[in-house]
């Protein structure tokens, strides 16, 4: 009698493919080992076509990238992350789960009196994916909004909002008073911490450590792998369906206190780790 495995091998090409259509890119990334039936079902349009954004077509219509080979190396394509809207956001697909990250950019995002040359000032990056960045000059009222519709993204996630900036070595004013970071979502509850905008130094680190002792934890940005750092502004959830704005901010208003030497390259929202279940 036929094995499981052996009867699954015997089955035709296109049957191959209709199956693997209802299973995840990481499934059919994995089952090309199985056999060469599997190989070749799992590199067809009618696959990739299943794990591309619903929207694809519009998505590459307003990138630098216009033509691919299959379905498959747009899959793949996306995953390395395209430039699309004029180059004012990122779009990226997770590999092995196909879920939805963006990227806006500077230029993309409310900067108060970012066009404001004592205040700020744009210019050419070459760390950064972008064409510019804003780098603040200096200010007492520091206001960065940033807002994009949930039905852009994946349903039924868990999502992180993150401000991507970098701290100038000439910076100033940037640990003395918290920043406001809030998250809102459609008519929903304004979700608000605080975080600082730069990293203490050793000897202030060590008196941050006794404050924890009782009870005072400090936010601060964190490195990224690219080089910048982040601060998360929110986190929320999308809907199997529907579609609302997602407005995310980071403030710093209250204190009046002159702050310059940050960097913004812009605000990323992508789906937060999935928790592993016992």
């Amino acid at each position: 009698m036929l094995k499981i495995e052996e009867r699954i091998v015997m089955l035709p090409e296109a049957c191959v493919a209709n199956i693997l259509s209802f299973t995840t890119p990481a499934d059919t990334f994995s089952s090309a080992s199985v056999s060469s039936v599997f190989r070749v079902a799992g590199d067809s349009d009618f696959v990739w076509e299943k794990f591309l954004p619903s929207d694809y077509s519009r998505l590459i219509s307003t990138s630098t990238h216009k033509s691919f080979s299959s379905k498959k190396e747009l899959y793949r394509c996306l995953c390395e992350s395209i430039l699309i809207d004029n180059g004012r956001k990122i779009f990226k697909i997770e590999k092995l789960t196909g879920k939805i990250s963006y990227v806006l950019s500077a230029r993309d995002i409310s900067i108060t009196w970012s066009d404001q040359r004592h205040y700020w000032c744009w210019s050419h990056r070459s760390d950064s994916r972008f064409s510019e960045g804003a780098r603040l000059i200096m200010t007492d009222w520091l206001e960065i909004i940033g807002k994009i519709q949930s039905g852009v993204l994946s349903p039924s996630t868990s999502y992180g909002a993150y401000l991507v900036m970098k701290v100038t070595e000439r910076a100033y004013g940037l640990d003395l008073v918290p920043a406001e970071t809030w998250l809102k979502v459609g008519n929903g509850e304004k979700k608000t911490k605080t975080s600082y905008l730069s990293c203490l130094g050793n000897k202030k680190q060590q008196m941050a450590k006794k404050d924890e002792i009782f009870g005072y934890y400090r936010r601060e940005p964190e490195m990224r792998e690219d080089g910048w750092m982040e601060i998360e502004l929110g986190e929320f959830e999308t809907g199997r369906e529907g579609n609302e704005e997602v407005v995310m901010s980071l403030t710093e208003v209250r204190g009046y206190q002159l702050k310059g030497g940050i960097v913004l390259d812009g605000i990323e929202v992508r789906p937060k780790p999935q928790k592993l279940s016992c």
